[in-house]
């Protein structure tokens, strides 16, 4: 069988191919971070869109399948890593607040989009998680390698 192909469910199910497991938010300084992680089945590209539903209108923030709002463009970034695509919206405020939605597609998957949606209030957000703020901060590495002859320090102490 070929690898790209996703594995049929039992007769007379559609090939399921990737599906949304969870959608998290948090408060990484300004920016709200809103974390898209995905089971993943297939190697066929993945299309995105985050959007917010406030006023009972859809505003698109940042999206591959459709175009994004003009208001949102400038302070929305994406990054995607393995099972996980993160939205990131700068200066994030209580004006930004209504239900995110995170739709996922994967190219050639009959299943339909995947679609989840979480309840974004700026009080109730928790701040990231500060293992993410290492991700952010491309210095992290050389932070780490500077605090290596510290440790080293330490344990000399400790003999």
């Amino acid at each position: 069988s070929l690898p790209n192909l996703c594995l049929p469910l039992p007769v007379l199910q559609v090939t399921h191919c990737q599906m949304i497991k969870d959608l998290s938010a948090c408060l990484l300084g300004q920016s709200l971070r809103v974390d898209c992680r995905y089971e993943n089945k297939t190697s066929n590209p993945l299309t995105y869109e985050f959007s917010i539903t406030k006023d009972n209108r859809k505003h698109v923030i940042h999206s591959t399948i459709s175009v994004s709002e003009n208001v949102y463009r400038s302070r929305a970034n994406v990054t995607m890593h393995k099972n996980l695509v993160c939205l990131y919206l700068q200066s994030f405020t209580t004006s930004d607040e209504g239900v995110y939605t995170c739709e996922l597609k994967a190219t050639n998957d009959y299943t339909g989009n995947q679609i989840k949606n979480i309840t974004v209030i700026k009080d109730k957000l928790e701040k990231c998680a500060g293992f993410s703020l290492l991700i952010q901060n491309t210095s992290w590495l050389l932070l780490l390698l500077l605090s290596l002859p510290l440790l080293q320090a330490v344990d000399f102490v400790s003999l």
